[in-house]
């Protein structure tokens, strides 16, 4: 099957999207607010997945970059690296490292390293779209996520070439729509873009929430990955890195694109900073990391 079609096929499955969140209490909505429809400022079509890679993306250059960067900086990091494992170690029962399979470069699947930050569970056959609302922390789970720290392990994958310190994030198969022929990243465009997605997708109605990832979300996201890697250079990479390691997160793009409201982003990230009243009725679910990701 070809790329357009696999594209064509996913941005087709639902023409229902959302726009604006209003402060309220309705039982459709698991953080307690009401999403209107509309339509979204993007249109997904095959032609915006076609942007050919800079020679940046794809050159050896990067990967010695890459590889020069992690050995430079492993040394320093050691120590919260242990710190970290012994902190999920002795506040959780299960394992430190959270491994998950993800697509790679060419379609190619490999087994992705995070901090573990929710609940341990082996059950299969979860959702594959998770909020801040959906998921089951460890005590320790929401300060590493906030920090970033539990993509540290994926240094590793850095260095062992399924992954780059930028390019689009690496996806769930299920998620994975048009092929990648760059090394995804630990970073990139659409991280900083979307770095508070969980908190919106809170926001929005359980029982729309996997056709509107789908159908709106995931081309938004593949559109900006596709506009930066078409003119990523060292610098430009540099700069992201910067970006992702000071937590300056830009969420105007990710609300232009999806049509939303000004103060709809900070008024979903003010609402999950909330406790959540009944912990009972949460799932254990996988996270996409989008920003993962902050995938």
């Amino acid at each position: 099957m070809s790329a357009s079609s696999l594209v064509t096929n996913t941005c087709e499955v639902s023409a229902s999207t959302k726009s604006a969140i209003i402060p309220g209490n309705f039982e459709s909505s698991p953080s307690g607010y009401a999403v209107s429809l509309a339509q979204p400022r993007i249109h997904p079509h095959p032609d915006s997945f076609g942007e050919p890679l800079s020679p940046w993306a794809t050159s050896g250059a990067k990967r010695l970059f890459d590889c020069f960067c992690v050995l430079l900086a492993l040394p320093l990091l050691l120590p919260v690296f242990f710190l970290v494992a012994l902190a999920i170690r002795f506040t959780s029962s299960g394992p430190v490292l959270f491994l998950q399979k993800r697509v790679g470069r060419y379609g190619q699947c490999f087994t992705i390293f995070k901090f573990r930050t929710m609940s341990h569970s082996p059950q299969s056959g979860r959702s594959k779209v998770t909020t801040v609302e959906n998921q089951a922390f460890t005590p320790v789970g929401p300060f590493l996520r906030r920090f970033k720290l539990d993509e540290l392990p994926q240094l590793l994958n850095v260095l062992r070439g399924d992954m780059s310190l930028v390019g689009p994030r690496p996806k769930l198969p299920a998620h994975q729509i048009v092929p990648l022929d760059c090394r995804p990243g630990i970073t990139g465009a659409a991280t900083i873009a979307f770095a508070r997605e969980e908190q919106f997708l809170a926001c929005l109605p359980t029982h729309d929430l996997d056709d509107y990832y789908h159908s709106v979300v995931l081309p938004a996201k593949i559109k900006l990955d596709a506009e930066y890697m078409s003119r990523a250079t060292l610098f430009s990479d540099l700069r992201l890195i910067v970006d992702s390691a000071s937590r300056r997160w830009d969420s105007s793009v990710m609300r232009h694109l999806l049509g939303l409201e000004e103060d709809v982003i900070e008024m979903a990230a003010q609402k999950s900073q909330q406790p959540r009243t009944d912990p009972a009725r949460l799932t254990i679910l996988p996270r996409d990391e989008s920003f993962a990701q902050a995938d």
